[in-house]
C-alpha cells in the first residue's frame, strides 16, 4: 500500500501537468478517478499500451456529459466522497460548467481543489492560451538555457512537469495535511510561471550576488564552465561532465592524464574556451564506452549521455528498477522510494469511460441512480 492509500482524488481529464500530477498521486497509492468527456472522439481512445499514454496510468475512467444537469449532480455527489479534485483548464471553465471551487466546497467543505494553469488564476495573461515554452519564457528560465546564440526548449519538463505538476501535487498534499487539523479544504492555485520561477531560485540568487550573467554559456551551470558540460567522443556519442569541486576535478584531470598546471586557472572565465577545447580534444580520442570504462563510477563526475533506448538497460537503472515493465510496456517507475509504503503502478492507462459503472457503484451510487444516468445519456 502506497503512502497515499485511502486518499480519494477526482481528476478532470486534460493534458500535460494535471494528468502527470494525477499519475503521481496514483503511483503513491491514492485512488484517482478520471472524469472524461462523454463522446470524446474515438481517435483519442488510442491503444495506450502501444502509444505510451503513461501519464494516464493508474486510474479508472468515467465519462460524463457535463452539459447535462444529471451528470453535474453526479459529479457533486462524487466530490462529497473525495478528498481532493484536480483540474487543468483555463480560469473560469469549471465555473461555467457549474462545478467551480465555490460550488464544490459548499458540498464538501474539506475538499482540496487543485488548479493547475500556465499563467495562474489571475493576472493580465490569465485567460490567454499558451504552452510550456511560453510559460518558462516569462520567468527567465528559457533565456538561460541553450547555446550562446539561441535559447533551447528543455522539452516540456521545466514548465509542465517541474514547475506545474510537481508544484500542484506538493500544494495539494500540503492542503490535505492542513485539512486534517482544520477540517477545511481550500483552493490550490498552481501556475507554471510561478513554479518555473521558483525552480530558478538558485540562479536568481547567483545573479543577485554578481555571479551569473544573462549571456548563455558564460556561467557555471549553463555550459560555460569547461568542467560542467557535454563532450563528443570518437564514436559520435556524448559524455556529461560535472567535475565542479576541486577534488572531483583533480580526479578527472588525473584520469585523463592532462597537466594540472594547464587547468590552474579553471575558475577564470577568460580561460574557459581554451580549457574546454583541451577537454574536447581529449574526449575525441576514445569512444564513449572506452571512457566510461575508466571514468564512470569514479569521483570524476562523468556519465554517458544515454538515449531513451539506452537508459532503461543501463546497469544502474536496471539495479534500481528505475524503469519497469508494466502491462507489457517499459516505462519510468514511480518515484520516490519509501522504506515501508510501496509506491507502484496500480493499473495500465484506461480508455475514456471504461470503468464508469464500477466507479459509481464503488463510490456509493445505487443501481437505480446508475440506470437513470444511462437513460438520460449523462453517463
Amino acid at each position: 500500500m502506497g503512502p497515499l492509500a485511502g486518499i480519494r482524488i477526482i481528476e478532470m481529464a486534460g493534458i500535460g501537468p494535471a494528468p502527470f500530477a494525477a499519475m503521481m498521486f496514483s503511483d503513491m497509492g491514492a485512488e484517482v478517478i478520471r472524469i472524461d468527456r462523454k463522446g470524446r472522439p474515438e481517435a483519442n481512445a488510442f491503444d495506450v499500451l502501444k502509444n505510451g499514454g503513461f501519464l494516464n496510468r493508474g486510474r479508472r475512467s468515467i465519462a460524463l456529459d457535463l452539459k447535462k444537469a444529471q451528470a453535474v449532480s453526479a459529479l457533486f455527489d462524487l466530490t462529497e466522497s473525495a478528498d481532493a479534485l484536480i483540474e487543468g483548464f483555463r480560469p473560469g471553465v469549471m465555473e461555467r460548467l457549474g462545478i467551480g471551487p465555490q460550488a464544490c466546497l459548499a458540498r464538501n467543505p474539506a475538499l482540496v481543489y487543485g488548479r493547475i494553469t500556465g499563467w495562474g488564476q489571475n493576472g493580465p495573461l490569465a485567460h490567454a492560451a499558451g504552452h510550456d515554452i511560453n510559460y518558462i519564457a516569462l520567468t527567465g528560465a528559457l533565456h538561460a538555457i541553450g547555446k550562446a546564440d539561441s535559447p533551447v526548449p528543455p522539452l516540456n519538463m521545466l514548465g509542465d512537469f517541474g514547475g506545474g505538476a510537481m508544484f500542484v501535487a506538493f500544494g495539494m498534499v500540503c492542503a490535505l495535511l492542513e485539512a486534517r487539523t482544520s477540517g477545511q479544504g481550500q483552493v490550490v492555485d498552481a501556475a507554471m510561471t510561478d513554479g518555473a520561477a521558483l525552480l530558478m531560485a538558485m540562479q536568481y540568487s547567483f545573479k543577485s550576488m554578481g555571479h551569473w550573467q544573462n549571456a548563455r554559456e558564460s556561467n557555471l551551470l549553463d555550459g560555460g564552465a569547461p568542467f560542467y558540460g557535454t563532450y563528443r567522443c570518437a564514436d559520435g556519442k556524448w559524455l556529461a561532465v560535472g567535475a565542479i569541486e576541486p577534488r572531483f576535478h583533480d580526479v578527472l584531470i588525473d584520469t585523463l592524464e592532462l597537466s594540472p598546471e594547464a587547468f590552474a586557472g579553471r575558475w577564470n572565465p577568460e580561460q574557459w574556451p581554451h580549457l574546454r577545447q583541451l577537454l574536447a580534444d581529449t574526449f575525441l580520442k576514445r569512444t564513449r564506452s572506452e571512457w566510461c570504462a575508466v571514468l564512470e563510477g569514479t569521483d570524476a563526475c562523468v556519465a554517458p549521455v544515454l538515449d531513451m533506448d539506452e537508459a532503461p538497460v543501463h546497469p544502474h537503472n536496471l539495479a534500481r528498477q528505475t524503469f519497469v515493465r508494466h502491462a507489457e510496456v517499459m516505462q519510468p517507475a514511480p518515484a520516490p522510494r519509501f522504506s515501508r509504503t510501496l509506491a507502484q503502478i496500480q493499473r495500465p492507462p484506461a480508455v475514456p469511460g471504461e470503468h464508469g459503472e464500477d466507479i459509481l457503484r464503488d463510490w456509493g451510487f445505487d443501481s437505480d441512480r446508475i440506470d437513470s444516468l444511462k437513460a438520460c445519456r449523462a453517463l
